[in-house]
């Protein structure tokens, strides 16, 4: 299969999602192990989380990359969006996984061991996460990738959490409060939560085919005025974002009298200035005589 350069950095970012949430995984991990502390053990089973999320990513952009068959005529975009519904339903799990844990920890709290190289582990897996989520970000955007934008979000949310913790951790023993370490544990379930509903939120909106915000349907309107000064008008705008693609379709007012190749050559102008603007676009246009002027646009 023939991958354009966008599509060679989708599926190279997912590839290095899964190689970055190993390494965050691990330092994760020996934080908890020398600790004991609740609060890095559910730290690292939510990476543990991101380390599944970054493989079920990866598998939904080979899957959103392949080409429209007669079974898929529209493409198989749409794999990114269950993929970020797949990852939103292993968070809830997740949080209640840690929410038992940190039910047993308020009742038994361990004791803690080895905090300042606890603190090391996990503040060195964040900057690790803080460096790899704007990326994700910045090129989840400009590819226009929910898969990738989704991966960031929740690293970057990683990123407040293990900020959080650490300071918390910090506290413990200024207070000497052991049950700090659950309590700690509980607000990052509850953060866990909140993310994963997001997740199925966002994820949802595009499975259910949401209208593009009313600031891009602004600057597609804008470009359809300056790229079709023949035309009179255009109406019944229906937009949907799946994936990187954009889908447009509208009815475009022509005068009664146009010949057909100008009409035609109408809707070329519109298309190459909508590609150019935003990419990958699916344009349909129905022409339409002066007679069916709305004054709708």
């Amino acid at each position: 299969m023939f991958l354009n350069t966008d599509h060679r950095k989708r599926l190279s970012f997912g590839a290095g999602s899964i190689l970055i949430s190993l390494v965050v995984l691990y330092l994760k991990y020996m934080a908890w192990k020398v600790t004991h502390s609740v609060a890095f053990y559910s730290d690292a089973m939510e990476t543990l989380i991101n380390v599944a999320s970054a493989i079920l990513g990866l598998i939904a952009l080979i899957i959103a990359e392949r080409p429209a068959d007669y079974n898929h005529t529209y493409g198989h975009y749409k794999a990114e969006y269950l993929s970020a519904i797949v990852e939103g339903a292993m968070v809830f799990a997740t949080a209640i996984l840690i929410g038992y844990e940190t039910w047993n920890a308020w009742f038994h709290p361990a004791e803690l061991t080895l905090p300042v190289l606890g603190i090391i582990y996990n503040g060195s897996a964040g900057l690790i996460n803080l460096f790899w989520s704007l990326i994700l970000l910045n090129i989840g955007k400009k590819l226009r990738s929910p898969a990738l934008i989704a991966g960031g979000k929740h690293v970057l949310s990683d990123v407040w959490t293990t900020i959080a913790l650490i300071i918390g951790f910090a506290l413990i023993p200024l207070f000497n409060w052991p049950k700090l370490d659950a309590f700690l544990s509980f607000l990052i379930a509850l953060n866990i939560l909140r993310i994963g509903f997001d997740m199925v939120r966002e994820s949802t909106d595009g499975l259910m085919d949401k209208a593009l915000e009313p600031e891009m349907l602004e600057r597609i309107f804008k470009i359809i005025r300056n790229a079709a000064p023949e035309a009179l008008e255009f109406h019944m705008v229906r937009s949907r974002q799946v994936g990187a693609v954009i889908f447009l379709d509208f009815h475009l007012v022509v005068p009664g009298n146009m010949q057909v190749y100008e009409a035609h050559n109408i809707c070329d102008h519109v298309e190459m200035a909508l590609h150019d603007a935003f990419g990958n676009v699916s344009i349909n246009i129905h022409v339409e005589p002066e007679s069916e002027k709305k004054l709708l646009c």
